[in-house]
């Protein structure tokens, strides 16, 4: 996930979308054997990735499996809690990631076909009903991170909670033998903290759809004024410049170990915010960036000062940033918070 908030940092200042990743886990460690050769499915597409809001991990809670000592076919079983998934927003798209670390006694040029299903519903006696989720051809000599693509099951999971059963993973050579996931060196819970297998859903805030005007669109080409109305003429300019600097944009870094927030925000540790402050000075130039009702406002403080007072200066752009950080149920996130940098001020 820390790999993930990087990937985001760095395609900050191209857009705001949560970008396209290739990471390790819950740690701040990046494994440079997970090549991209390794994955047949590219996780996630970017187009979807973008759209996302909100990043949440979760870590395996239940663990089952068929192994050596069972007859075949063998399987590995894993479940994760999706009940603190935020409120009014829909999966954009969802990931199970496993680790697999090198063996002994393998041939490395073997593949090994690994795929993973959604247990729909269990029964007594006989196997579950499973529904094919992803499948990948792997070599058997190489290592690294895979990711399979859940959203479906997720989706589901999100809409009915009973229905999560969990998923099942299997895995057979070229001649459909079936193999144990740990003799190939899929790691489970008893693995490295850092190579655990874990889920990773994207999300988007969930959008009333907007109403298009009727009105018929101005030129593009052509630029309007911010505000768009005739000066009047002031004769007493006492109150025109009272000797203040005019409105714009100051430096403000916040720290959030100054805020007392540094034991549950991982990254960033803090940012620019900036601030707005100066005056809004008659005439109100470009550059301040008014509206019409700011002008008036303005022009009738100068004729009314201790009736209305002057048009405010404030922010008249922002952006986002991303954060990541623990949930109350020790669940990593990662989150774009929208309007936290200042980008322009102007007078409203």
């Amino acid at each position: 996930m820390l790999d993930l908030y990087h990937a985001v940092s760095a395609k900050g200042d191209e857009g705001n979308g949560m970008g396209n990743w290739v990471g390790d886990g819950l740690t701040g460690h990046v494994s440079h054997a997970a090549l991209p050769t390794l994955n047949t499915y590219t996780a996630p597409l970017g187009t979807v990735v973008s759209e996302a809001d909100t990043v949440m991990s979760f870590v395996n809670l239940v663990e089952q499996e068929r192994d050596l000592l069972q007859p075949r076919p063998y399987w590995k079983e894993f479940r994760f809690d999706l009940t603190p998934l935020p409120q009014g927003e829909t999966v954009t798209a969802a990931e199970f990631r496993i680790y697999k670390t090198l063996t002994m006694g393998q041939r490395a040029n073997r593949s090994l076909h690994i795929s993973v299903y959604e247990i729909q519903r269990e029964n007594k006696h006989r196997e579950p009903e499973l529904v094919l989720l992803d499948m990948q051809s792997v070599p058997a000599g190489q290592e690294g991170w895979l990711a399979f693509d859940v959203t479906s099951a997720s989706n589901r999971w999100l809409l009915h909670p009973r229905s999560n059963l969990g998923i099942r993973l299997y895995v057979e050579t070229e001649e459909d033998r079936s193999l144990s996931a740990g003799w190939v060196g899929l790691v489970g819970r008893r693995g490295p903290r850092s190579k655990q297998p874990f889920m990773v859903t994207f999300f988007r805030a969930s959008q009333a759809p907007c109403r298009p005007p009727r009105a018929v669109k101005p030129n593009p080409h052509k630029k309007k004024p911010k505000y768009d109305l005739p000066l009047p003429s002031i004769h007493d300019h006492s109150h025109v410049n009272s000797g203040r600097q005019a409105c714009k944009r100051h430096e403000l870094y916040v720290s959030f170990s100054d805020l007392g927030w540094k034991d549950w925000v991982l990254a960033p540790t803090g940012y620019s915010a900036f601030y707005c402050d100066g005056e809004c000075l008659y005439p109100l130039g470009s550059c301040m960036n008014a509206t019409n009702h700011a002008m008036i406002q303005l022009v009738v403080h100068l004729l009314k000062p201790d009736e209305v007072p002057k048009a405010c200066c404030a922010p008249t752009k922002l952006s986002p940033i991303s954060v990541l950080f623990y949930d109350d149920n020790n669940n990593v996130i990662l989150k774009k918070h929208r309007n936290m940098v200042v980008k322009t001020c102007g007078c409203l």
